[in-house]
């Protein structure tokens, strides 16, 4: 066995400085054609956001695409800064009532400083999700390719690289195995003989080091030894990767796995931590990735076969044609460039199915929920740490999760309120002295659930609530009561007693109202008492907990004190220019602020309705003044909004603000928009705007949060329809009551529509003002809806 220092920092600058170089000069195939559902580029990535993603839920990679040199960077979900670690503050409850009363004096300031000093986490901020490292290839002589192409199929979750050079014609394909836990690349040259390369680790990790397991199999090894916030990380780490070739030889020497003169190869990756649970890290990364590479002995063929097999059990759920393509002959990048001079609707559809795509690739049962870049991150340093922030950001990644035929997606979501509840029981004491659990505004893989930051932001205790929702909507839209009486009610119900012990009594409009705080609206408008959001969560969650206890006939006196105390909370309030107020206590000037809060009753809640018209309009006034601009996920969110709000072309136009190329050298625009590679950007990358986008394109198609007078879901057909879609199908859009939904519209009118499946509970199905009753599981209602 030998042992090396891995070439992690020369390697990385040799990518640096060679990648430009190496690529070479790529010769586009032209025009060539390209179906739906697939990305495709007419050269290498030159940058990390252009690069394709791949991945099973735990590990993921981007692929460069490179010939001379390619660069596949890869992730393992579990390799974080840091140690188990209990971040709430002992004894920090004595202050709250005098946090509480300076508030209610208005010494805002005098509040925040006390908050600072006395209630915030220990340590005060959070730990960030680390890469795992780079595989590097280097490719002598493919410095100047012709007909070149990568691209990303969404529908077999694969990465390809083609191009010829001389006579011969090179692919690589790239997939991340969920059924085979690994990452597989193929390379192959159609004439025999031809392949020839290297293939090494780039490690940003210090002290990391390379080693040959065996003349086939090259390893990485290390440990993490930051001390981040005077904590001393603790995780080991370990990859390997294992080449198997056809024809010629193959070595690993030096650091390097060798391939010469053969015809093709498949290389198997593995990665795995010591990580076992937020408080334990004892497993033994190197035995994971031996298991890993153990049990893989088929052919290429057969796990490609497997993989594309498990990831359309998943992804054919769904199928959206908005029809339009005709920029498909462009590649992907392009497109986008082109979409406001001449919108391509199959370019809207493939953005939806890319968020599909991503939720697959980030998200499944076993791995870590998906964080704020999902999976995937280059940076030792990522923005806001690339971990969960529970003010909207990791919610709205799961937005798409029911809706879109997902549900199993959601499991890592659910796995982790479990571990945030044990550690959030105990922040709920030191913090507040009640009962239940709470969560603020951010979590870790460590599952610190205590306020960061700073008082301004970071006190915000209906993170965990909000959670509660998503756990709810498993229920609506499967009819699971083992769910909700085994999984969802327990976590529900501790949240809910959480906040009957921490709110308290509006000593000001003398109504006997009950009102959250200290709190604040999120990062707007500094610490207070009463914002609208956390009543609208509160509302939620106490009448979500209290239909779930009479469903399962658990907690009768419970039940009751919920449905009392919703009442008596403070309600939302018409401020003076006619928006909706987004405090109890006091009205701000007019702003553009990326969050929009206070319509959180809208969407994702359901208490804002066309039912409510005051609030309704309310709502349109707000978004009014907050303009159509924004992060890329805060325009997601008005997809969202304007869809609610039954207007097609608004949300269609929120649509086109979101999809313009941003972080391209085609354009000098670096605003919210979106990457060459359909990344959501924030800017910088954040995926929630991807999987907004997703779900505000299904809100458009199919909405059902609406109950009639029975207290029956209404499934509200093409309800927020523009008129750029003038022709469409859609197929699988899951809705409350279990049902799944396929329509098609012809001139902007329902032309069919059937629904299948089902909780065994009737709906009601609408359509402009049209409303039948289904009672069957399975039910066609082509001509029972035309409205004339």
């Amino acid at each position: 066995m030998r042992t090396g220092r891995c070439g992690c920092f020369s390697w990385l600058l040799i990518l640096a400085i060679l990648a430009p170089v190496r690529a070479g000069r790529c010769e586009p195939i032209a025009s060539s054609p390209t179906g739906a559902n697939v990305l495709w580029y007419a050269e290498p990535a030159r940058t990390w956001v252009e690069a394709l993603p791949v991945g099973n839920g735990s590990l993921g990679a981007m692929v460069f695409g490179g010939v001379g040199q390619e660069r596949i960077q890869f992730n393992e979900d579990t390799l974080w800064l840091g140690a188990p670690n209990d971040y709430a503050r002992p004894g920090a409850v004595a202050y709250l009532p005098q946090i509480r009363q300076l508030l209610f004096e208005g010494k805002q300031r005098e509040a925040e400083q006390l908050a600072m000093k006395e209630f915030m986490s220990v340590p005060l901020r959070q730990m960030p999700y680390q890469p795992f490292a780079d595989l590097l290839m280097n490719f002598d002589g493919h410095e100047n390719a012709a007909d070149y192409r990568r691209e990303l199929n969404l529908d077999t979750a694969i990465a390809t690289t083609r191009y010829r050079i001389g006579e011969t014609e090179f692919t690589r394909q790239v997939l991340a195995s969920f059924p085979d836990r690994a990452i597989v690349i193929r390379i192959v040259g159609d004439r025999a003989g031809q392949l020839d390369f290297e293939a090494a680790f780039g490690c940003p990790h210090p002290g990391a080091e390379a080693y040959a397991v065996d003349d086939r199999t090259l390893a990485l090894r290390g440990r993490l030894t930051t001390v981040k916030h005077e904590i001393e990380s603790v995780l080991r780490y370990e990859s390997r990767v294992r080449v198997d070739i056809e024809g010629g030889q193959a070595m690993v020497q030096d650091g390097k796995i060798r391939v010469v003169g053969a015809d093709a190869a498949t290389l198997v990756l593995s990665a795995a931590t010591s990580f076992r649970n937020f408080r334990d890290v004892s497993a033994d990364p190197a035995a994971r990735c031996s298991d890993v590479l153990a049990r893989i002995h088929e052919p290429y063929a057969t796990l490609r076969d497997r993989h594309i097999d498990d990831h359309r059990q998943l992804f054919r759920r769904v199928s959206l044609d908005l029809r339009g393509g005709h920029s498909r002959n462009l590649p992907t990048d392009r497109r986008l460039l082109e979409y406001a001079a001449r919108p391509d609707p199959d370019l809207v559809a493939l953005v939806f199915q890319f968020g599909r795509y991503l939720l697959i690739a980030s998200s499944r049962p076993g791995s870590q929920p998906a964080n704020l870049q999902g999976l995937w991150n280059e940076s030792l340093t990522p923005s806001w740490e690339s971990k969960y922030t529970v003010n909207i950001n990791t919610q709205m990644n799961y937005w798409p999760a029911e809706l879109t035929g997902l549900s199993e997606c959601h499991e890592p979501l659910f796995d982790a309120l479990d571990d945030l509840v044990d550690s959030g029981r105990r922040t709920a004491r030191e913090h507040y002295g009640c009962r239940g659990w709470v969560l603020h505004h951010n979590f870790d893989l460590w599952r610190g659930t205590a306020p960061i930051n700073a008082a301004n932001h970071g006190i915000w205790p209906t993170g965990g609530a909000w959670l509660c929702q998503h756990l709810w909507w498993r229920y609506l839209f499967s009819g699971d009561v083992d769910f909700l009486r085994d999984r969802a009610y327990p976590v529900m119900k501790e949240a809910a007693l959480f906040f009957v012990d921490y709110l308290v009594e509006d000593p000001v409009h003398g109504q006997g109202w009950l009102i959250s705080g200290p709190s604040n609206s999120p990062e707007h408008g500094g610490l207070v008492m009463g914002p609208t959001m956390d009543h609208q969560i509160i509302r939620h969650l106490f009448s979500s907990t209290a239909e779930a206890a009479g469903i399962l006939k658990q907690d009768a006196d419970l039940q009751k004190q919920l449905i009392e105390l919703h009442s008596r909370l403070a309600p939302n309030r018409i401020g003076s220019e006619g928006q909706l107020r987004e405090w109890l206590y006091k009205e701000l000037p007019r702003t553009t602020h990326r969050h929009v809060s206070h319509l959180w009753g809208l969407h994702p809640g359901d208490e804002i309705l066309p039912e409510t018209p005051e609030f309704f309009e309310a709502c349109k006034k707000t978004l009014q003044f907050r303009g159509d601009g924004g992060t890329g996920w805060s325009m997601a969110w008005k997809v969202n909004f304007w869809a609610r709000l039954l207007d097609g072309e608004h949300a269609q136009s929120m649509i086109g603000n979101l999809m313009r190329l941003t972080g391209s050298p085609l354009t000098d625009y670096r605003g919210g928009g979106i990457y060459p590679n359909l990344f959501d950007a924030h800017p910088p990358f954040q995926i929630d705007g991807n999987f907004g986008a997703t779900a505000g394109i299904a809100e458009m198609l199919v909405q059902s949060h609406r109950r009639d007078e029975q207290d029956r879901y209404i499934i509200d057909l093409l309800p927020a329809l523009p008129s750029a879609w003038p022709d469409g199908r859609v197929t699988g859009l899951r809705t409350r009551s279990g049902r799944e939904v396929d329509l098609e519209w012809k001139d902007g009118d329902l032309a069919g529509v059937r629904l299948r499946g089902g909780t065994g509970q009737p709906c009601s199905v609408r359509y402009r003002g049209r409303t039948v009753l289904v009672q069957e599981a399975d039910a066609s209602l082509d001509g029972r809806l035309n409205p004339y």
